[in-house]
This record gives structure tokens, C-alpha cells and sequence, in this order.
């Protein structure tokens, strides 16, 4: 991500290094206070958030302590090791397996505030499962937002996909139900629901979410299958919060974390999987339908502590 004038900003790595470890001798004296709240500032700086910046400088203290870290990529390789550790659901789950309802249709719910990126990964998702080979229909079911069936219906365009859509303003939960009904009627083994999207803090957006959820539930057996959380990586804390707000309201099944073309704020999703407890299943990285990559902890932490 470029820093203006003054040249590329630099990397999280390099700060860390310049601002705590620029003498190799502080590791062979023992980290200091003021080289741990250098190193800790960093990170929370970059949106780490408390919590898990707390945990890496208390990983890396102690085994500087023991000996163990003598060199700065010593210590690159400790804060790796505690961010993989972080990220990592252990749950033996691939991140980019959608379930698969028998009998279908399987119905994904793509949740989300307006401007976090959603109907754009409800296309990215469509396009990735198209290539799996299912047989994929689309529902604009953010009724609310000027423009958003538009949006989707141009992607469909765009996929070669069929799309439902409602009028200005109809219900949301009627949409999706009569999505379901039409991928029944046409073969369709999934279902993929841009749902509304208006501010967290409107309760009237929680309610929304959850009727549409009972309503898919009435149509297909189990519905919805997944419940993927979309949520903005440049915008730090304020993610983390909306994620809490939707995470009690909806089972969520995983994260989409999108606008992630730069790694300057990467560590939101640190912080997200850390404050969250949710999986991160993947990660927008552009505007074009195959910007989605599929989430790997140990690939993420390197990218982060990239120089």
C-alpha cells in the first residue's frame, strides 16, 4: 500500500523491527518495558487488537526470557508462530468448503453492513461454487439499498447466472423464500442470498436477518447451511464490533473479510478471529469475480510480517 510521497509505507515487520529490536543487543539483555510497550503499540497500531497484541508480546517476552529468541527473525518466527495459533479454528474444517444440503437446495445467507463489500462477495462466492460445478442462483434480497438488485443482477449477467430479485423496499424474507422456490423449480442445488444491509445499530437490521433465516429454514430442510459474515478489513475496531452485533444475533458459520488489496491494516483479522471465536473461510482481494482467496493462517501471518 503506497505511503505518498515519502515512498511505500512500511510493513508491520519492519516497524516492529525498528521500533523494538533495532539493537540485536536487547535480546541477548533481556526485552525491556519500554522495548514491550514499543512492540505492543505497534501491533494494537496496526489492528491487532488488545487482546491479541497482549498474547504476542507475552509469547515473545517469555521466550526471549528462557533464551530462546537471539536474533530478530528469531523473533519474526515466534510472533508467526503465536499469529498462525491465533487465526488457526482447529477444527479440521477447509475454510473454503461450503456445506452441502441433501436434499437441496443449499441456502447461504451472505450477512453484512451496507459498504463492507457483501453483494460483491455474494458474487465472488457464486462464481467459486459455479466453478466447483454447482448449479448456483442468486437472490437480491437487500431490498433497501438503491441500486443493490441492480448490482447483483449485473454480476448474474456477468456469471451467466439466474437471479430473483424483489422491488424497491419489499420484504427481504419474501425474496429469499421465493429464491428458494425457484432454484427447486429449476434444478438448482444452491441458493446464495445477499441479504440486507443497513446500519448494525439499527435493531430493525437484526430483526430483519433473523426472519429471513426462520423463512429460508420453512422452505429447505436445515436452512440456512451457512451464514457467512462479510466485514470491511480496513475499518479495525469498528469491524470487530459489528461482528459481535451479528454474531449475536445469527449463528454465523464464518468470516469474509474483504478489502484486503493492501496489508497496512491486514491485522483486523487478527483481531476478528481473536475477539470473535468465529473461522475466517476468506478473504476479498479485489474487485474482480476470482479476487477471493480462501483463508490459510501460516500464509496470512507471513503476508503480514512481510518486509
Amino acid at each position: 500500500m503506497s505511503g505518498g510521497a515519502g515512498g511505500p509505507e512500511p510493513g508491520l515487520w519492519s516497524r516492529l523491527k525498528r521500533l523494538a529490536l533495532s539493537d540485536v543487543g536487547v535480546l541477548v539483555r533481556g526485552l525491556g518495558r519500554i522495548e514491550l510497550d514499543s512492540f505492543e503499540r505497534t501491533l494494537i497500531e496496526a489492528d491487532l487488537g488488545v487482546a491479541a497484541s497482549a498474547e504476542l508480546v507475552a509469547d515473545v517476552a517469555e521466550r526471549a526470557r528462557r533464551g530462546e529468541l537471539t536474533s530478530p527473525e528469531d523473533v519474526r518466527g515466534a510472533i508467526e508462530d503465536r499469529l498462525v495459533s491465533i487465526l488457526d479454528p482447529r477444527d479440521g474444517r477447509d475454510p473454503g468448503a461450503l456445506a452441502r444440503a441433501e436434499p437441496g437446495p443449499t441456502v447461504v445467507l451472505v450477512v453484512g453492513v451496507n459498504g463492507s463489500g457483501k453483494t460483491t462477495a455474494a458474487a465472488k462466492l457464486a462464481a467459486r461454487l459455479g466453478r466447483e460445478g454447482r448449479r448456483v442462483l442468486l437472490a437480491a434480497a437487500d431490498t433497501y439499498r438503491a441500486g443493490a438488485a441492480e448490482q447483483l443482477e449485473e454480476w448474474a449477467a456477468r456469471l451467466d447466472l439466474p437471479c430473483v430479485t424483489g422491488t424497491s423496499g419489499a420484504d427481504p424474507a419474501a425474496v429469499a423464500f421465493d429464491a428458494v422456490q425457484a432454484a427447486t423449480a429449476r434444478a438448482r442445488d444452491t441458493v446464495i442470498v445477499d441479504t440486507a444491509g443497513r446500519l448494525h445499530t439499527q435493531d430493525g437490521l437484526m430483526q430483519e436477518v433473523q426472519k429471513v433465516a426462520r423463512v429460508v429454514g420453512r422452505r429447505s430442510p436445515g436452512a440456512p447451511h451457512e451464514t457467512l459474515l462479510v466485514l470491511d478489513g480496513s475499518t479495525g475496531q469498528n469491524a470487530v464490533q459489528q461482528g459481535r452485533v451479528f454474531a449475536g444475533a445469527l449463528p454465523i458459520t464464518g468470516l469474509f473479510v474483504t478489502k484486503l488489496d493492501g496489508t497496512a491494516r491486514g491485522g483486523t483479522v487478527v483481531a476478528l478471529r481473536r475477539e470473535l471465536a468465529l473461522p475466517v473461510r476468506f478473504l476479498g482481494v479485489g474487485e474482480a469475480a476470482g479476487d477471493l482467496e480462501v483463508f490459510d493462517p501460516r500464509t496470512y501471518a507471513k503476508r503480514l510480517l512481510a518486509d
